[in-house]
C-alpha cells in the first residue's frame, strides 16, 4: 500500500459514493487507474463494505447509550448464549468484549428512556448469564464516528 492507496482509502471513508472520475480529480490519477486501485484494495480486504450513515433523529432515535455487561460466570456456553442474544437486539448497533470489570460493552440507540429501560430490564438483565448491567447515556457526541487513520 502506497501513499495514493492511503489517500484513496481516506477519500472513500469520507464519501464512498464518489465515482472513479471524482476520485481521479482528487487524487490526480486517471479514472481507470483509480478503478483498478479500488478493486485491488477491495480484493485485498482493505475495504470490507460500504454503508450509508443514517440520521438517528430522523429515525426517531433520541437516546444513545453505552451499556456495560458483567457476566455471572465466565464459560463458553454463557459467552455463546449472550452473543446470540445480542445478535437479536436491533437496538444494539455495536458490541465489544472487554478486559476489566465489565465483560461486554454495547452501544445502543433507543427511541426514548422507557425503551432503554425495557432493553436493560426486559431483555438484558433477565438473561441467565448476566449478573450486572450499567448504562451511560450519551449527552452529546463531540466527534462523529469517523474513519480509521490511514
Amino acid at each position: 500500500m502506497d501513499d495514493i492507496d492511503s489517500r484513496l482509502l481516506d477519500a472513500l471513508q469520507q464519501n464512498a459514493t464518489l465515482t472513479a472520475q471524482e476520485l481521479s480529480d482528487v487524487l490526480n490519477l486517471s479514472p481507470s487507474q483509480i478503478a483498478r486501485r479500488r478493486q485491488r484494495l477491495e480484493a485485498e480486504g482493505f475495504v470490507t463494505g460500504y454503508v450509508a450513515r443514517l440520521d438517528p433523529e430522523a429515525l426517531g432515535l433520541a437516546v444513545q447509550a453505552f451499556v456495560q455487561v458483567q457476566m455471572a460466570a465466565h464459560n463458553a456456553d454463557n459467552a455463546r448464549s449472550f452473543a446470540s442474544l445480542v445478535s437479536t437486539l436491533p437496538e444494539v448497533v455495536a458490541a465489544w468484549t472487554l478486559t476489566g470489570e465489565a465483560d461486554y460493552m454495547l452501544r445502543v440507540w433507543c427511541e426514548d428512556l422507557p425503551a432503554l429501560n425495557d432493553l436493560i430490564h426486559g431483555r438484558l438483565l433477565p438473561h441467565p448469564a448476566v449478573a450486572r448491567v450499567q448504562s451511560q447515556i450519551v449527552m452529546n457526541q463531540l466527534k462523529a464516528d469517523s474513519g480509521l487513520p490511514v
